[in-house]
């Protein structure tokens, strides 16, 4: 399995530092964030999902730029983090084509929100975009996927399932998150990796932990380092070995435990122990 980051992860450093840091550390390949950062916030201190600095916009010009700077510091395009609302098919189809011209196999398309809205409605206008969706895969050779998210009307594995069952799994595929799923929507990673069979794309991995209040209730999660949380990673790897799984993880850390510099070599390692653990369990 080859390793890489999710840029989102990597808010303090510019594209073209995070491939020279990605590429000295020894990782296999870049996901680009990719996104319009409104200028009001281009002044603040950087951050995840406000003024990330390793964010590059939709244009043709920045995917000529994606595609130049990954192939310079000798990396992969495992994929692209776009930002895409249910129903939007203009945009999916601009993040197709940006795709395409960086040389990215697939992209994230639109997340359905599950809170307070019903089900049933938000389900058949998400399975609606995707029946649309799978054509304009065909069309670019790009493969769309859903990623397992709390807050969603997929946030398990056997949910996002349901959602994608009976698509082309040549075109449309999930990103499992166990990182995701500590927030809500866990299921033992076996089970779930197996139900998804040709619908497991990628991987995303992350960890979070849970926090209880000081006088009690109810217990917390927030963002936790790789190493110190929730996700059992020994299972975790079990389960991709059982699912065949040979693709792409793609760190993200939203923990800010550690600067991005060191971050990404601590978990570069990290993972690397339990990918060579899984082989070996293999053999």
């Amino acid at each position: 399995m080859k390793i890489g980051v999710f840029t989102v992860g990597l808010p303090d450093l510019t594209p073209e530092e995070a491939v020279r840091e990605l590429a000295d550390a020894g990782y296999d390949g870049v996901e680009w964030r990719v996104a319009r950062v409104p200028e009001e916030i281009r002044g603040e201190k950087p951050s995840f999902w406000g003024n990330n600095l390793c964010t590059l916009e939709p244009v043709v010009e920045e995917a000529e730029r994606a595609r130049s700077l990954a192939e310079g510091a000798g990396l992969e395009i495992p994929g692209l983090g776009t930002y895409i609302d249910v129903g939007d098919l203009k945009a999916t189809e601009e993040a197709m084509r940006f795709a395409k011209s960086a040389g990215a196999p697939q992209i994230r398309v639109g997340r359905p929100d599950g809170i307070g809205r019903s089900f049933g409605e938000m389900f058949e206008k998400s399975r609606a975009f995707l029946e649309e969706v799978e054509g304009l895969a065909g069309g670019y050779g790009v493969k769309a996927l859903i990623e397992i998210h709390h807050g969603t009307i997929y946030p398990s594995a056997s949910l996002a399932h349901r959602l994608v069952d009976g698509l082309d799994p040549e075109r449309v595929g999930v990103i499992f998150d166990p990182g995701n799923m500590v927030f809500e929507g866990f299921e033992d990673y076996r089970i779930g990796l197996d139900l998804l069979g040709p619908y497991l794309a990628h991987v995303h991995l992350k960890n979070a932990a849970y926090d209880r209040p000081e006088d009690g209730g109810v217990w917390r999660a927030r963002w936790a380092p790789l190493e110190d949380g929730v996700v059992d990673f020994d299972l975790l790897f079990e389960g991709l070995q059982a699912a065949g799984y040979d693709g792409w993880l793609v760190i993200e850390d939203f923990s800010a435990a550690r600067p991005s510099r060191e971050a990404l070599r601590h978990n570069l390692e990290f993972v690397r122990r339990f990918s060579a653990g899984s082989l070996a369990r293999g053999e």
